[in-house]
């Protein structure tokens, strides 16, 4: 399925809401999922069309939005965070229930939307025990995403998930959200004098 990918949406002078901003990086995490999977299936991973494709889906796209959220900590007040965060969880919980045919079949209405947002929860509850910095996720961060998609693999593959996603996949989605919202949250800056507005760069240890 191909995603077009806005880059502008509003004329200059008007604010963009965080739902705008969060949107935009809900796409983004859908094509960074299917890329890592491709990227993953040339390593000769046994990901295929089905629960090991919908599982390696949801949780990625759940890494990246827990991303955005450190991201969002580090550079938005707390209120601007609250709103982008919660806008991009229940918006990536609509892209999986809208793509739900392709990823998984057969399921009541509504379960791939509510399936996505226990896993959000849950993922966010394990990743709270890591750090983000100005590096990005640290190395229990990074493990702790490939021990979670480690779940959904098959077992010949679970040796050898710890090396792909800590040292490809992770680095190379914390790049691109990185850049993109270094580039939404700038932007927004340039509209309004409102909202955002950014933060000091500090340390983050968790949260």
């Amino acid at each position: 399925m191909a995603i077009r990918i806005r880059n502008s949406f509003h004329a200059r002078g008007k604010p963009r809401s965080q739902a705008a901003l969060a949107s935009v990086i809900a796409m983004l995490a859908w094509k960074l999922a299917i890329d890592s999977i491709k990227r993953m299936r040339e390593a000769k991973f046994d990901i295929d069309l089905g629960r090991s494709y919908f599982d390696y889906v949801c949780e990625h796209l759940a890494f990246v939005a827990h991303v955005a959220d450190r991201i969002a900590h580090r550079d938005l007040e707390a209120g601007e965070r609250i709103a982008f965060t919660t806008a991009l969880a229940k918006r990536l919980a609509e892209v999986v229930e809208d793509n739900a045919d392709m990823l998984l079949s057969a399921q009541p209405p509504g379960f791939c939307k509510a399936h996505f947002l226990d896993l959000f929860n849950s993922a966010g509850a394990d990743y709270a025990e890591y750090a983000y910095t100005e590096r990005g996720p640290d190395f229990g961060f990074r493990r702790c995403f490939a021990s979670r998609v480690r779940e959904g693999v098959a077992e010949q593959d679970k040796t050898w998930i710890y090396d792909q996603v800590m040292e490809i996949e992770a680095p190379e989605t914390v790049r691109t959200v990185e850049k993109t919202l270094a580039g939404l949250f700038a932007a927004a800056d340039d509209d309004s004098d409102v909202a955002p507005r950014r933060k000091p760069r500090e340390t983050l240890s968790g949260d």
